[in-house]
């Protein structure tokens, strides 16, 4: 008959369970290949006392083992019991020990017992402990109201802390009340169905209701449900129910901003931080004649910059967008079909809570009408002002020099009258006659600047300015060879220039004759006539090394009436004031640069738009 020992034994290395004895008597150890295995020591390891306590990790666990030992060396108490043990490979296992006393004559001769892996199971206990810990944890603390439903009643048979919060109920209302009475009468229906439809789907799904609340409150709530699970088989399903209010108020808001957004007659665009458009509303669409999908991704400053677009303002911009800074600004600007337009706009940057900016938007309108406009009435007030300023000279001249022509008149009679006999009287009256003649003189002067500044929109006309330079020296041919002055110039014989004829003609004569009588007895007169072409004027330049002007001096007064420098007795002095009422009625002008004792050069500037 097999020993019933050695049965055990087989059995117990079946089930992979260690065997281990300690003889009292001889201080021996006996531990079997199973127990070895498990304490991954070699087949040949012989144990000796004490050797089997450095396995059991330090600490609590360690003194449990010895406390238990002892009891059973000295008191013969048995035990069964689970540790954390340290392996030779020190590799970390749970085992499960079993320690049985056998004891003769009253007293303790021998220890028998199991040693068993239970690492694979223990650690399923932990990590069912720790998924508990967490489903509580989770349960009680979620933002979310959590109701546990008994599918088979309805009855609601749990639910966290925040369920309570929400629909005000206290625990003992609302743990075993049924599930409808959460929800407004005409809701019911579609809640039994969306319930019954998770039963039979038995999966994860999200929809809106309204939430009664225990003081009759409706509430919109985001209803979603989870998996169902059975526990000693009854079917119980989860529910989650959040409190959407709030988000339904800022949706409504958002579309009613949205509408009046997109149908505001002022053009709206939203763009990122970077300053790229994410969206745009109608009227911006129609102002840049750019559809939505062309603005999106791109800065709206690079869509409607054109030629004439102020680089300053686009500077302005492009910083405040670096700054995330508010900017009001206006620009002109270029819709897709490359047509001008004048905007007015306000960026304005949006920050989230923490003080990122997360967005631009930016408003503006078409002020085109307004600006031209203002640009209009700048340019009215800019000539007002230029008419008074001349008005204000004119009659300046007027008062003074018709005024001294009528005294010098006036003294002339009250003299013919206190003569005594009529041959003085008679000496008299050429002295009269001349005085007539001057103030005729002057008024004819007087007459032909309010000839030209009345004509100011005298049609211009296209003239070879070689032709009328020829012409001009033609016509000064005498005076030119009597002066012996030498005048060349390089103007081609293709040059045209777009002016009143009349008027060029006047120009020229006074240019040349001013040469020609102002010129320096010390030297060999010259003049010299030159010319270039800039973006909005051709100048023409008439350089010579007459007696000069000390423009320091009477740089102020060369272009006004009866101005004259250097005492020649055929000066009037009306001269050059006429030149530049004739340039500036052709939408031109006239500067000087001279130097007393070395010469001048005069530039006219002939506008040709």
């Amino acid at each position: 008959m097999i020993n019933k020992q050695q049965i055990y034994i087989e059995a117990a290395q079946t089930a992979k369970i260690g065997i281990w004895e300690l003889n009292l008597e001889t201080d021996t150890y006996y531990w079997d290949s199973i127990t070895k295995s498990i304490l991954e020591l070699p087949e040949d390891f012989v144990p000796i006392k004490g050797s089997e306590i450095n396995f059991f990790t330090e600490g609590e666990n360690r003194e449990k083992i010895i406390n238990l030992v002892q009891k059973a060396t000295d008191d013969g108490i048995s035990f069964i019991d689970k540790f954390q043990i340290t392996t030779a490979k020190n590799n970390t296992k749970y085992i499960e020990c079993i320690c049985r006393v056998e004891v003769i004559d009253t007293i303790v001769t021998r220890l028998l017992g199991t040693f068993q892996d239970i690492t694979k199971e223990q650690n399923l206990i932990k990590k069912l402990e720790l998924s508990v810990e967490k489903f509580s944890s989770v349960f009680s603390s979620a933002n979310d109201a959590i109701i546990i439903i008994n599918s088979a009643t309805g009855i609601i048979s749990d639910c966290n802390t925040r369920s309570y919060e929400l629909t005000g109920y206290s625990p003992s209302e609302l743990l075993g009340l049924h599930n409808s009475e959460l929800f407004p009468i005409d809701k019911r229906k579609e809640i039994r169905i969306f319930l019954a439809n998770q039963l039979r789907k038995d999966n994860h799904f999200v929809n809106e209701t309204d939430l009664k609340l225990n003081n009759g409150t409706i509430i919109p709530v985001e209803v979603a449900s989870g998996k169902k699970f059975i526990v000693d088989n009854q079917t119980f399903l989860v529910c989650f129910f959040r409190d959407i209010s709030e988000r339904r108020d800022s949706e409504y808001n958002l579309n009613m901003l949205s509408l009046v957004a997109s149908e505001t007659t002022d053009a709206i665009v939203i763009a990122d931080p970077e300053g790229k458009a994410v969206w745009a509303n109608k009227a911006y669409i129609k102002l840049t004649g750019f559809s939505l999908e062309e603005t999106v991704g791109k800065t709206p400053r690079f869509l409607l910059s054109g030629p004439e677009t102020d680089s300053q303002t686009v500077h302005n911009i492009k910083f405040a967008l670096e700054k995330k800074e508010n900017l009001k600004f206006t620009i002109l600007n270029y819709n897709k079909s490359k047509g001008k337009f004048w905007y007015e706009s306000n960026i304005t940057p949006v920050f989230d809570d923490g003080g990122n900016c997360i967005k631009f938007v930016c408003v503006g309108r078409d002020v085109t009408t307004r600006v031209e406009k203002e640009i209009e009435l700048k340019r009215i007030l800019e000539v007002t002002s230029e008419q008074n300023s001349k008005l204000f000279n004119f009659a300046h001249i007027v008062s003074h020099n018709i005024r001294s022509h009528t005294s010098n008149l006036l003294m002339v009679l009250d003299v013919i009258e206190t003569a005594e006999n009529t041959d003085e009287k008679l000496s008299y009256i050429e002295m009269f006659k001349e005085g007539t003649e001057k103030l005729s003189e002057t008024i004819e002067y007087l007459n032909e600047i309010i000839t030209i500044q009345k004509n100011t929109n005298i049609e211009k006309k296209n003239v070879f300015l070689y032709d009328e330079i020829e012409k001009t020296k033609t016509a000064l041919l005498l005076a030119i060879k009597n002066s012996q002055i030498e005048i060349t110039h390089a103007i081609p014989e293709d040059l045209v220039i777009s002016v009143i004829p009349a008027y060029l003609d006047s120009i020229l004569l006074n240019l040349f004759t001013n040469a020609i009588k102002y010129r320096s007895l010390q030297r060999k007169a010259i003049l010299k006539i030159g010319y270039e072409i800039n973006r909005n004027y051709t100048v023409i330049t008439f350089k010579d090394n007459g007696l000069g002007i000390d423009l320091k001096k009477n740089g102020h007064k060369i272009f006004g009436m009866y101005k004259t420098f250097h005492g020649n007795e055929d000066a009037r002095g009306i001269g050059l004031c006429i030149t530049k009422n004739q340039l500036e009625a052709m939408k031109g002008k006239i500067e000087v640069e001279s130097e007393e004792g070395i010469g001048s050069v005069f530039k006219i500037y002939i506008n040709e738009k």
